[in-house]
């Protein structure tokens, strides 16, 4: 009796104290899940044709987006998960819960701020109109009976709107200013570093055609009211910022620091 008294006196604490073990998994995988949509995992969205910024290469996606969200997913503790999708539908994908986060060169809008929430801007840059060389539109007023090419769901398709109702529109800013090279359009109005980028790396034969449109932030954005995964992204990009990372990858990318004005 005494044997199976202290064997029972045993088990007991045993038993509750793995019962209170699994409670307290429980609880870290409710908390994890209210952060992200799976435990563990950060999952984030790039239109994968947005080059530098989200592209792929030898059949992988990368990116300067791409690896921001690779080193945030690693300084919060999770594994990073990148998907693609077209630009027009990311925000609606971070509303419904298919995306824990947008990485995809969002411009911080008013607008967009109904919807979804953004962390600190992550880059600057603006609108700017490209043209073949030998086009001469400088001005968005020069826009009236020409054709316009833009990426559908952008904040350069929204200012194209304002001037003309001939618009052409493209899943991607590249394919955009490809077809503008191809003597399709007249003009594009799409990112200035895209543009530039296309011309200096791309060797597209197109040119910058009068001055910047706009200075704007891009943002990554979340679901509205997840300030905890928020905040932590928010941290993420501070520390990343205080460490040289951030510079680091910019420099890769863009041979500049693209957190502050040209």
């Amino acid at each position: 009796m005494s044997l199976l008294a202290v064997g029972c006196s045993q088990s007991a604490p045993n038993s509750k104290e793995g019962q209170q073990t699994t409670t307290a998994d429980a609880s870290e995988q409710a908390v994890a899940s209210s952060m992200t949509k799976d435990a563990g995992v950060f999952t984030y969205a790039s239109s994968g044709e947005y080059q530098p910024f989200s592209y792929f290469k030898d059949g992988q996606l990368t990116g300067f987006d791409i690896e921001i969200g690779e080193e945030i997913a690693k300084r919060i503790g999770l594994k990073a998960n990148a998907v693609t999708s077209p630009f027009s539908g990311i925000i609606s994908g971070v509303k419904e819960g298919r995306y824990d986060a947008a990485i995809a060169s969002h411009v911080i809008t008013e607008e967009r701020k109904q919807q979804i929430d953004f962390a600190d801007p992550y880059y600057l840059s603006g609108g700017q109109l490209f043209t073949r060389p030998d086009g001469n539109i400088t001005k968005l007023g020069e826009l009236k009976g020409k054709e316009v090419a833009v990426a559908l769901g952008t904040t350069h398709e929204k200012i194209a709107r304002e001037y003309t109702d001939n618009i052409k529109t493209y899943d991607s800013d590249v394919t955009a200013l490809r077809a503008l090279e191809q003597g399709k359009h007249d003009v594009v109005i799409t990112d200035s570093i895209v543009g530039e980028l296309a011309i200096s790396s791309g060797g597209l034969k197109i040119k910058k055609s009068g001055a910047a449109l706009t200075e704007e932030q891009h943002g990554i954005a979340v679901r509205k009211g997840n300030t905890e995964l928020l905040n932590k992204i928010n941290e993420a990009l501070k520390t990343m910022h205080e460490d040289g990372t951030y510079v680091k990858l910019s420099e890769k990318y863009f041979q500049r620091d693209i957190s502050k004005k040209d």
